[in-house]
């Protein structure tokens, strides 16, 4: 390779910097004299200074400098390296920070041959440094404008291929800032935004953001079914999880560990509350985070999906003063829903609530809620032993997740309060067995347990469903004996539906979701039943006995209601 930094500084004479400026770009000799007298008081170049003076337009620079420095000018069109090409500078070993910090972004690999973009060339160390290397540097000329833009793109896409290699477990102090920078980047902030307002839009309950096959996708989940979400540009990945941290207070130099956040904000003119959750992958971050929409939750049995028998009984338990309500099913099944509807009928104000929750998914006005917080220890059977200590009525625990959260909770019930949680199982009846896991007395949980819920959510019809034609109702009604549940509950005409799908509902021909429960007394009856391994058969029996519905059968119900389908139904409930 010749000698570029020679070549360069004996091309770059004022001689030729005039004659190219008045010969190529029409600037007058006598303009050209007075911008000499005045580029010393400036402390700027020749050409900067005709710039200042309004004889030279900007935007022509780089065409100036392509001439006189024998290099080329970047396409409008021109992009940024890819992370892939980046990845062979970095293997390279290659100072990509330092060729950065000399003004100039690397453009486009040949082989051996670097196109640089430049918006000068001030930095004539740039030229000695690539002497240095294996590759020979091709100067392309933009303006700062241009560059700016091409640098940030670049930066995105250096961060991308530093993650491919795994050289960001642990996060320098210059990378964290760089990181902060590029969250706040105009096309980060926008793209952030647009996967937030269309969520909302959407109806959607979480937004997933997760790596896979080299790249990340986003989804989000709509009445319980995950849907594709537009693309995430490679270039915007990392920036996106980096804003995201950012918003919700995480650490983003922390990818080792998982991690939880929360961001408030305003989409749509909605007032939104979003609960955000990374967890470190093989290849990456997943961030999942969660839409909470006060406004469109109603906290009403009825609007939830409760049948008026269920509501009746739910409502008379609600009236004792002691006592454990449980609620079970999975994460999203509208356990925590169906809880605050409780609470809102409770809220009165001779009536003291207190809630220990994690996280606080929605501000109940007149009701104390405490966040728990495991980060200083303070889990959820601490926080039930101080509140026990705040003379409440009413006691909401998020979670049952250990013996001592539940021996706390129960023996709170047999001291006067009326206690409200929740626990992970699949129907009523085992919850028995749950707590009996967990190491809680039998005798205990006889002498506090009210009654047990178990919840599922499924898919409500849009309206433009359409009935089903008589030959395939029959077969169905018959099929599942929908006919005795039919008769059971006086309902003359069944509405079994078709799915048609309209732009209302996103032609799914599902529009929100309705609860179907299972509701189990713990009466004298099944107090007296031995917890045993026949436990769940002699509960089946008694249920049926006295009139009680399955989730499977709460669901059939809505079905011939016309609220839902069987298959919806049926997928949920297995």
């Amino acid at each position: 390779m010749e000698n570029l930094v020679v070549k360069v500084k004996a091309v770059t004479s004022a001689t030729s910097i005039i004659k190219y400026l008045n010969q190529d770009f029409g600037v007058p000799k006598n303009k050209i004299s007075e911008a000499k007298r005045l580029q010393s008081s400036l402390s700027t170049s020749l050409e900067r200074t005709l710039v200042s003076m309004g004889e030279l337009d900007i935007n022509v620079l780089p065409e100036l400098y392509a001439k006189v420095y024998q290099g080329k000018v970047l396409p409008t069109s021109a992009t940024a390296l890819d992370s892939e090409n980046i990845t062979l500078l970095l293997n390279d070993k290659l100072n990509i920070d330092y060729v950065l910090s000399m003004d100039a972004v690397p453009i486009a690999l040949d082989n051996n041959e670097l196109s640089v973009a430049v918006a000068g060339v001030e930095h004539w160390e740039l030229f000695d440094y690539f002497r240095l290397t294996s590759y020979e540097m091709v100067l392309t000329f933009c303006t700062e404008k241009q560059l700016a833009l091409i640098k940030e793109e670049f930066e995105l896409n250096l961060l991308s291929a530093k993650e491919s290699r795994q050289d960001v477990d642990l996060v320098g102090e210059g990378e964290i800032e760089r990181l902060k920078e590029l969250a706040q980047g105009a096309p980060t902030i926008s793209f952030v935004n647009q996967l937030i307002s269309h969520g909302v839009k959407l109806g959607a309950s979480d937004l997933h953001i997760e790596p896979i096959a080299e790249r990340y996708r986003a989804r989000y989940r709509v009445d319980g079914i995950l849907h594709d979400a537009d693309p995430i540009p490679q270039n915007l990945q990392l920036a996106v999880i980096s804003r995201i941290k950012i918003l919700s207070g995480m650490d983003i130099a922390e990818k080792r560990r998982p991690q939880d956040g929360k961001i408030e904000t305003k989409a749509n003119n909605i007032d939104l509350d979003i609960r955000c959750s990374s967890l470190p992958l093989g290849q990456g971050e997943s961030m999942v985070m969660r839409f909470l929409i006060k406004q469109s939750v109603k906290f009403d049995l009825a609007a939830l999906g409760y049948e008026a028998d269920l509501a009746r009984r739910v409502e008379q338990d609600l009236k004792k003063t002691a006592g454990v309500i449980l609620m079970t099913g999975p994460t999203g099944s509208g356990k925590t829903t169906s809880l605050y509807s409780y609470l809102t009928q409770l809220n009165r104000p001779e009536v003291k609530i207190i809630t220990l929750e994690d996280p606080i998914e929605y501000q109940l006005d007149g009701i104390n809620q405490v966040q728990v917080n495991s980060e200083i220890g303070y889990d959820f059977a601490k926080g039930l032993r101080s509140i026990v200590r705040q003379d409440p009525d009413v006691i909401m625990v998020g979670e049952i997740r250990d013996n001592e959260t539940a021996r706390i909770a129960l023996q709170s019930a047999l001291t006067g309060h009326l206690v409200f949680s929740t626990v992970h199982t699949n129907d009523a009846a085992t919850a028995y067995t749950r707590l009996l896991d967990l190491g809680v007395k039998e005798y205990l949980l006889n002498a506090a347990l009210t009654s047990i819920l178990a919840q599922r959510l499924v898919r409500r019809l849009c309206q433009c469903a359409s009935n089903k034609d008589d030959t395939e109702a029959s077969n169905l009604i018959a099929q599942y004996q929908l006919n005795k549940l039919a008769e059971k509950y006086n309902i003359e005409i069944m509405h079994l539906k078709n799915l048609v799908g309209c732009e209302s509902c996103g032609y799914t021909g599902f529009q929100g979701r309705v609860a179907i429960l299972e509701y189990l007394p713990c009466d004298h009856e099944v107090k007296q039943l031995p917890k045993d391994e026949n436990f769940f058969l002699k509960v089946a029996d008694y249920m049926k006995e006295s009139g009680l519905r399955t989730l499977r059968e709460d669901g059939f119900l809505k079905v011939i209601k016309g609220e839902t389908t069987l298959e919806e139904v049926l997928r949920v409930t297995g």
